[in-house]
């Protein structure tokens, strides 16, 4: 699990530069340009614990998931499946380096979500910045959907919101910083940090395939067991 939330943080840390590209024009609309001192930064990280909350949320959500397979017993396939799913994912987007890697839309829920968004965003109001960062970390993203297979491959519900956490604390850098003085993050550093995706995704996948192989190694490759309900023997003969 140690090295699953390393990952997720690297993961955010690295993807946050992406979420840059995504998520800046809204970062950059917040209601907090105009202040100074501790409550402009106050705002941004009241902004930001909205979108890890968000992510929380996400994380227990498909930790349940996960932890369905592993009450099945299929949670060591499971993991290996995600993981080789990230190699693909990962080079493909290595080798169409111009085009992001495909990942699903959500249609209609994406589009509820940024009415919600824009409603919020026009009121331009402190109070609302929780709210903005909580529906902004809803929208449909593929970094997201990455940080989403750490959480099922978890298989526990507490364990995948951690997961989810820890990929939004990493992006926490890179966003504060572009709320705070966004002249600092210019295109050249967002490109080049950009560019260690595929290796945080082969990183990521390459771990849960590892952690599916049922090495029995602690905190690595744990031995996975399908959860059976102990049988109990009445104690009065027949």
């Amino acid at each position: 699990m140690i090295l699953l939330l390393l990952s997720a943080l690297s993961l955010g840390f690295v993807g946050s530069f992406h979420c840059i590209g995504m998520c800046g024009p809204i970062a950059l609309t917040l209601p907090v340009q105009h202040l100074s001192g501790y409550r402009k930064m106050a705002g941004i990280l009241l902004y930001n614990a909205g979108r890890v909350s968000a992510y929380a949320m996400l994380g227990l959500l498909f930790g349940w998931l996960g932890r369905q397979f592993y009450l099945g017993g299929l949670q060591q396939w499971l993991s290996i499946a995600l993981g080789y799913a990230l190699l693909v994912l990962a080079g493909v987007q290595y080798l169409n380096k111009r085009k992001p890697a495909f990942f699903p839309d959500l249609g209609g829920l994406t589009t509820g979500v940024q009415k919600i968004l824009g409603n919020l965003l026009r009121r331009q109001q402190f109070r609302t910045l929780y709210a903005v960062g909580f529906f902004n970390g809803l929208l449909p993203c593929g970094l997201v959907y990455l940080g989403i297979t750490g959480a099922i491959a978890t298989g526990h519900v507490y364990q995948g919101a951690l997961f989810m956490a820890a990929f939004g604390a990493g992006t926490l850098p890179a966003m504060a910083t572009l709320a705070w003085c966004s002249h600092l993050v210019n295109i050249r550093v967002r490109n080049r940090v950009r560019q260690m995706i595929p290796l945080v995704m082969v990183i990521m996948g390459g771990l849960l395939i590892v952690r599916g192989l049922n090495l029995g190694i602690p905190y690595l490759s744990p031995a996975m067991h399908a959860h059976t309900p102990a049988v109990v023997e009445c104690c009065h003969k027949p």
